[in-house]
């Protein structure tokens, strides 16, 4: 066996050696469909909270009186 090829790092080899592969696309695939699902579930609580507060407010506003 002759010397292995320099790829740069060994990450970058095992990165180079999935995206080949079928099963790497497979699980690349994956990976990005997961992380289309945690983008929308961390935008929509973002929604929320932000309505969640708002109401919270109005409901502060008109239990808490006023100190003048």
């Amino acid at each position: 066996m002759g010397p292995r090829p320099f790829y740069g790092s060994t990450m970058l080899h095992f990165l180079t050696l999935l995206a080949r592969s079928k099963r790497g696309a497979t699980a690349i695939e994956y990976g990005l469909i997961v992380a289309l699902i945690g983008i929308t579930i961390i935008v929509s609580m973002s929604s929320m909270a932000s309505k969640t507060i708002g109401m919270w407010d109005f409901v502060e506003e008109k239990i808490v009186p006023k100190e003048e």
